[in-house]
């Protein structure tokens, strides 16, 4: 999926809240700036000279943009602050500045966050294209290194998942029993509720999700999802198996898929009032970081699409991420007491 940085702050902010990629553009980059407080800083004149544009440009694609750029490490220096970036910007940068800082009681600079956010909004500068199309090979680059390719299943890196997704096994034999329990025979009955589920929380069956993520027939629909999306299937389902056993006592008889139907379409509309914050999440963290981190547009879900954390690029990518192979390597024991218990 084609990217575009320039119109989209979602795309710009998600650039920028990868910690894990941040430092190899830097590499990239090599701009040399001041060290300030652990961060670097740039002057209006040295991102016009960067980006080869006049300083006039660089304001105004500040007055336009200036929320956005504050956001992103842009600030006012005064006082003590500019007087340690006046020296160190002399002594490191360009000692023929000392003349003009000095008579400056005030000076905007920009973290190289800011400046990055500068090449992504420069639409008039062969320079600030080609530090887009860096940054986008780079997070690319980055994004397989750490999981060598297997962006289908980057949801099980996540710290928790390997213990969500036990839980949720559990759940799912519940809810599937109780199908088996109080259902009539029949050979679509597990398939077709289940999809009501997955369509009740994220608008789509199973053979709509396994296209937009590009899955195998093989490839099961339910170790891509991430832990949240796990929770609350867990949850709907096992409210749903109780329905199921209620209306069975009522009637004193298996219901048939028909009648099945029937009463999940009345208990997810309760549902959908109940869990509606949990659903609205669960909706928007996928459509957020399939977008970010499998290059996967749930249409459906376009609306609830937003910025992914510096929190989820850290789990995912970071280094308290892992494979599950080898999670499962490192909690061998725990394991080993669970099956003894």
């Amino acid at each position: 999926m084609k990217r575009d940085l320039t119109n989209s702050p979602v795309e710009r902010k998600n650039v920028l809240n990868n910690n894990i990629a941040i430092p190899e553009i830097y590499k990239a980059v090599s701009f040399p700036g001041v060290l300030l407080e652990k961060k670097f800083r740039y002057t209006k004149q040295q991102l016009s000279e960067f980006f080869e544009v006049d300083v006039r440009t660089i304001e105004r694609v500040l007055a336009n943009n200036e929320d956005e750029i504050i956001s992103n490490g842009y600030e006012v220096l005064t006082g003590n602050r500019l007087k340690i970036f006046k020296e160190e910007f002399i002594k490191i940068i360009n000692p023929h500045y000392k003349e003009e800082l000095n008579k400056a009681p005030s000076l905007g600079v920009f973290t190289f966050k800011a400046l990055l956010n500068f090449g992504m909004l420069l639409t008039d500068s062969e320079r600030a294209r080609q530090i887009r199309s860096l940054i986008l090979d780079i997070v690319i680059d980055v994004l397989n290194e750490k999981v060598q390719g297997h962006t289908k299943f980057i949801n099980q890196r996540e710290e928790q998942y390997l213990f969500v997704a036990m839980d949720e096994f559990d759940y799912r034999t519940k809810f599937t029993n109780a199908i088996d329990h109080y259902i009539e025979k029949n050979n679509f009955k597990y398939s077709q509720l289940t999809d009501k589920v997955y369509k009740s929380i994220f608008k789509e069956n199973a053979s709509e999700y396994k296209k937009i993520l590009r899955l195998n027939s093989k490839q099961s629909v339910r170790s891509t999802f991430y832990t949240e999306i796990l929770r609350i299937i867990s949850d709907y389902e096992n409210a749903f198996a109780v329905e199921l056993e209620d209306c069975f006592n009522e009637k004193g008889r298996k219901l048939t898929l028909t009648e099945a139907h029937s009463l999940f379409n009345d208990f997810s509309k309760r549902a959908e009032k109940m869990m509606y914050a949990s659903i609205q999440d669960a909706r928007s963290k996928m459509a957020s970081r399939d977008l970010a981190f499998r290059d996967a547009l749930h249409e459906k879900l376009e609306d609830y699409i937003k910025e992914v954390s510096e929190e989820d690029f850290e789990k995912f990518l970071g280094e308290q991420s892992m494979t599950i192979e080898r999670r499962l390597e490192e909690n061998k024991d725990v394991f080993k007491r669970l099956k003894n218990r």
